[in-house]
C-alpha cells in the first residue's frame, strides 16, 4: 500500500478499487463528475459519499466532491474492504459448456452474464461459475481465473477458457498475435453499401464520455484495430453482417461499426436504441419498437472461434446457433423488408 495522506483515525488497510490518471488536455472539471464519466454504473450520490468518507484521493491526498481535476491528475477511489473481484465467490450457475478436455474448454455465454466481477456486477458472472465448476483454474494477467478473452455482458456466444498455465500462455499468445479466428454476426443500422470492407481505426476511450470507446487516427491516440466485415443480409433500414476480428479491442465491433455511421442495432450505449433509419410512420415506430422488446440488447453475437490447441498443435474450430432472440428480430426484419419492397 502506497503512502497516502490519510484523515485522522483513517484505517492504513485501504484497497484500490478504480485509478485513473486525467489526460493532458483535461480541463478543469470537479472530481465527481470526472468520476461519473469513468466508472461504470457509478451514481452520484455513491460518489460523493466516497469523497466525504474520504476515500477519493488525487495525487496521494483525500479531496473533497467539488476538487477540480487539472491535466495529468492522479485520481484513486480507495476502500477499507478489498475490490469484489478479489472476493471471488463460487456460484452454482449453469454453464453452456460445447466442448472440453484437459487443457481448455469452450462456453457458449448467454445475454446478460458479465463475463468477470467489476463495480456493480459482483455476483452472477462467468467466473463465479466457472470457478464453482471448475477447480485450480490458472490465473490471467489481471488475476482473472481461466479468462484468456471476453466480451460484453449482453454480447452472446463463444469463449475459450483455459484449463492449465500452459493453455494459458499458449491461449494468451495466439490471441496477442492475432492468430486465433473470431468472428462475430451483428445486426446494424443503415444499408451498408458495399459488399464487405475493412475498417482500421485505432480504438481507445472516447474524450468525453468514457464509458464508450471512439476511433482515432492512426499514432493520435489508442490501440491498433482491425476489423473486417462482409453483408450477409440487406434489410431495408438494418443489415445483418459478418465482423472478422484481426484484433481484440474493447467494443470493438460497436464502435467501428458507429464510426462507419452503422451503429449496432438497440446498442443503448452507442445510441443503438434509438430509431436511426427508416420513415417518419408511427406504424414504423412501433414496429421498431415491437423489435427491440424481441431483443432487449445489443444485437451482436460471437458465433464462431478457432485456434491451434495448445495440447495437440492442431486447429480447433468451434461455431454456435444464433440465439432465438436476435434470430426473431433478423426475422421480423426479413418480414418487413419483403413487404416493403411489394
Amino acid at each position: 500500500m502506497e503512502d497516502l495522506d490519510l484523515p485522522e483515525g483513517s484505517s492504513q488497510d485501504l484497497y484500490e478499487h478504480y485509478s485513473f490518471t486525467a489526460d493532458k488536455g483535461q480541463a478543469p472539471l470537479r472530481v465527481d463528475k470526472f468520476l461519473m464519466n469513468r466508472i461504470e454504473n457509478a451514481t452520484r450520490n455513491k460518489i460523493q459519499q466516497a469523497a466525504k468518507n474520504g476515500n477519493i484521493f488525487v495525487n496521494g491526498t483525500p479531496v473533497k466532491q467539488n476538487y477540480k481535476v487539472k491535466a495529468d491528475d492522479e485520481v484513486k477511489v480507495l476502500f477499507e474492504h478489498p475490490p469484489h473481484e478479489y472476493l471471488l465467490t463460487p456460484e452454482d450457475i449453469p454453464l453452456d459448456v460445447i466442448y472440453e478436455d484437459d487443457a481448455l474448454l469452450v462456453v457458449n455465454k448467454p445475454a446478460g452474464m458479465v463475463v468477470h466481477p467489476g463495480h456493480g456486477n459482483y455476483t452472477g458472472t462467468l467466473i463465479n461459475a466457472l470457478i464453482h465448476h471448475f477447480e485450480n483454474l490458472p490465473n490471467n494477467s489481471s488475476g482473472r481465473p481461466g479468462l484468456v478473452h471476453r466480451i460484453d455482458k449482453d454480447t452472446t456466444g463463444l469463449l475459450v477458457v483455459a484449463k492449465t498455465e500452459e493453455a494459458m500462455s499458449h491461449l494468451s499468445n495466439q490471441f496477442a498475435e492475432k492468430t486465433s479466428e473470431r468472428e462475430y454476426l451483428a445486426l446494424v443500422w443503415g444499408d451498408v453499401k458495399a459488399d464487405e470492407g475493412t475498417i482500421e481505426g485505432h480504438i481507445g476511450r472516447h474524450p468525453k464520455n468514457r464509458l464508450q470507446m471512439a476511433v482515432f487516427r492512426e499514432g493520435d491516440h489508442g490501440k491498433e484495430a482491425i476489423t473486417h466485415y462482409k453483408v450477409i443480409e440487406r434489410l431495408g433500414y438494418v443489415t445483418l453482417v459478418s465482423c472478422r476480428l484481426e484484433t481484440g479491442r474493447t467494443h470493438q465491433i460497436r464502435a467501428h461499426m458507429k464510426h462507419m455511421g452503422h451503429t449496432l442495432f438497440n446498442d443503448e450505449r452507442y445510441g443503438g436504441e434509438k430509431i436511426l433509419k427508416g420513415t417518419t410512420f408511427s406504424k414504423y415506430k412501433q414496429f421498431v419498437e415491437n423489435c427491440f422488446k424481441v431483443l432487449p440488447r445489443t444485437a451482436l453475437h460471437a458465433k464462431t472461434l478457432g485456434f491451434e490447441h495448445p495440447k495437440t498443435g492442431k486447429w480447433v474450430s468451434f461455431d454456435s446457433e444464433v440465439p432465438a432472440d436476435m434470430q426473431e428480430c433478423v426475422e421480423r426484419w426479413r418480414n418487413y423488408a419483403k413487404h416493403a419492397k411489394d
